[in-house]
């Protein structure tokens, strides 16, 4: 399961519009538009006897945090360009959405820990997965390519819990079902 933050449909069907075209130049494991999210804690398995006060918890941390504007806007690459397994983009936020979304992720990670349920993971980097590469590969024209979007303007109020059905999608990947959805105040 994980904790994620989803554009709206018009900010994914911008992006994948944007994308269309110049996916065939690349041969990447492109994600799903309907797969396109900022995950905010990755919570591997969670028991059953968890969900009802995982759910409790993140609604909790919802009520707490305030809706902010954003934009899918950027791009880059994990680990680097040079060497890229992942191609993502970024998230353009004013100074109170960075806040807002830092603390949104801290608390989804707060409220799972407090409920038992372990969080994998590294430091909190929102981004948006568009793709995986099957070996490290130099990527500095794709980076360059989003550095130059920008996307449509949304209002980022609310987020989901996610759980993830490997295998059961399209092509064996993944398959996403939302379990809560959680909205933010304001």
């Amino acid at each position: 399961m994980f904790v994620a933050l989803a554009p709206p449909p018009e900010a994914v069907e911008h992006l994948d519009e944007f994308l269309a075209p110049r996916r065939d130049a690349a041969d990447f494991r492109w994600a799903a538009p309907d797969q396109v999210h900022v995950t905010l804690a990755f919570l591997g398995s969670v028991a059953d006897r968890h969900l009802d006060e995982l759910e409790e918890r993140l609604g909790r941390a919802a009520a707490r945090r305030t809706a902010f504007p954003a934009r899918v806007a950027g791009g880059g690459a994990f680990p680097n360009v040079a060497r890229a397994r992942v191609l993502w983009a970024g998230l353009d936020l004013d100074q109170f959405g960075e806040t807002e979304l830092s603390r949104l992720a801290t608390g989804a990670r707060a409220a799972a820990s407090r409920t038992g349920v372990a969080v994998d993971g590294q430091r909190f980097r929102p981004h948006f997965t568009l793709a995986r590469l099957g070996r490290p590969a130099e990527v500095t024209a794709w980076v360059r390519l989003l550095d130059g979007y920008s996307g449509p303007a949304w209002v980022a109020d609310r987020f989901a819990l996610v759980q993830s059905h490997l295998g059961e999608g399209p092509r064996g990947r993944p398959r996403h079902e939302v379990v809560a959805e959680f909205a933010l105040p304001g």
